[in-house]
C-alpha cells in the first residue's frame, strides 16, 4: 500500500485546517485547475509563464509534486501530515480524486484530495531514523514501508531500505534541529519542565519563583522584575507538560484563578484546541498560550542569556552552516 507525506504548509501551521476539513493540499496557485495537465512537461511550461523568478530547480521541483497530486496518488493510498504544535502525525486515507476548490477554507491550498483521518501518532513514538527521514525538504513525497508500519502500528523490517533513504529527498538540516529540540523538552520530566519555563524567563529579564508541587491553584510560577510580585508586570504561569490538547475548560479554569492586575501564561507542550485559544483571546486581561512550536522560539530568542541551571536542563549547541548563493 503506498503512503504519501504531504505538508500542511511551512512549519505545518494548516495541519490543524486539514485534520478539520478532511483533506490534504497544496499550493502552486498559478496553475488554476490541474485537470488539464496530461504532463510534467506542461506543468513546468506554464509555472515558467505564471513566475519567469523561478530558477529551474524551483519548477523541476513543482512540477514533479502537481503532477504526484494530481496523477499519482490514488483513492486507498494512506497519506500523513504532521501537526508540529501537538507534535503528532495525522495517518489517514485518500478518499477523493483531485478537486479544485477555490471556496476553500485554507485558500493557499486550493488543490486538495479529500482525505478520512484514521488517527494520531506522537513522534515520540517514532524511531530515530524514521523521524530523520520524515525530515525532508520535500512539501509531498512516499512513506516507505518501513516508516509507514511504524506509523500504523504494523509488524516491519527494521532494515531501512535504500529507496526509502532516496525518495525521502535532501533532509531539512534546520527542521531536524527544530524536532531535536523539542525531543529533548519533551523527555523533560514536568518539574524540569517548570524550571526551563522559569529560566526562559529570567533570561528575558525576570525573576522567578517556582512553586512547591501540589495544589499551585493555576500557579506553577510566578515571575515578575522585583521577584516579589510587587512591580508590574506580575506574570502568573501555569505549565502542563504532557501529551494531548488542553481544551477551553483548563483555559476558564485558569482565568478564573487570576487576580487584578496579573497576566497569564499557560504552556502546554501538548498544543491547544480552537476553542481554548478562544477563551484566551476572550479574557479581559492579557494571556497568552505558548505551544511547543512558541516554546522552541522562546528557546532560540533567549538561549545565549540562559544561567548555567538552565543550560543543564537543556544543553545546546550553537552549530554555524555555510550557505551557498541565495539559500538560507
Amino acid at each position: 500500500m503506498k503512503c504519501w507525506m504531504v505538508r500542511a504548509g511551512e512549519g505545518g501551521r494548516f495541519a490543524v485546517d486539514f485534520q478539520q476539513n478532511n483533506m490534504v493540499g497544496i499550493g502552486w496557485l498559478p496553475l488554476g485547475p490541474l485537470h488539464e495537465y496530461q504532463s510534467r512537461g506542461e506543468i513546468g511550461e506554464r509555472l515558467a509563464l505564471a513566475d519567469p523568478s523561478l530558477s529551474e530547480g524551483q519548477i523541476n521541483n513543482g512540477r514533479g509534486q502537481v503532477f504526484r497530486f494530481l496523477k499519482e496518488i490514488a483513492i486507498g493510498d494512506r497519506v500523513i501530515t504532521y501537526d508540529p504544535k501537538s507534535r503528532v502525525y495525522l495517518c489517514g486515507d485518500i478518499v477523493g480524486d483531485y478537486e479544485y476548490n477555490l471556496i476553500s477554507d485554507s485558500p493557499e491550498y486550493i488543490h486538495q484530495r479529500k482525505v478520512a483521518w484514521r488517527h494520531d501518532f506522537s513522534r515520540d513514538k517514532l524511531s530515530v531514523s524514521a523521524r530523520n527521514s520524515l525530515g525532508s525538504t520535500l512539501t509531498l513525497f512516499s512513506v516507505g514501508p518501513r516508516i509507514q508500519a511504524e506509523l500504523w502500528c504494523e509488524a516491519h523490517d527494521d532494515q531501512e531500505t535504500l529507496e526509502e533513504v532516496q525518495e525521502s529527498g535532501a533532509l531539512d538540516i534546520e527542521q531536524i534541529a527544530n524536532e531535536a529540540i523539542k525531543d529533548a523538552i519533551a523527555a523533560l520530566s514536568p518539574s524540569e519542565m517548570e524550571h526551563l519555563i522559569a529560566g526562559i524567563l529570567r533570561a528575558m529579564g525576570y525573576r522567578t519563583k517556582v512553586t512547591p508541587t501540589g495544589a499551585d491553584r493555576g500557579k506553577d510560577i510566578i515571575a515578575s522584575p522585583d521577584g516579589f510580585g510587587f512591580q508590574d508586570p506580575r506574570i502568573v504561569v501555569e505549565v502542563k507538560h504532557r501529551k494531548g490538547k488542553i481544551g477551553a475548560p483548563e483555559i476558564r479554569s485558569f482565568l478564573g484563578g487570576r487576580q487584578n492586575g496579573e497576566k497569564g501564561l499557560y504552556v502546554s507542550t501538548g498544543g491547544f484546541t480552537r476553542e481554548a485559544e478562544y477563551e484566551a483571546e476572550r479574557a479581559n486581561f492579557p494571556v497568552r498560550l505558548m505551544d511547543s512550536e512558541d516554546l522552541l522560539a522562546a528557546v532560540y530568542d533567549n538561549h545565549a542569556l540562559f544561567d548555567e541551571k538552565t543550560r543543564q536542563l537543556l544543553p545546546l549547541r550553537v552549530l554555524l552552516w555555510p550557505l551557498k548563493g541565495n539559500d538560507g
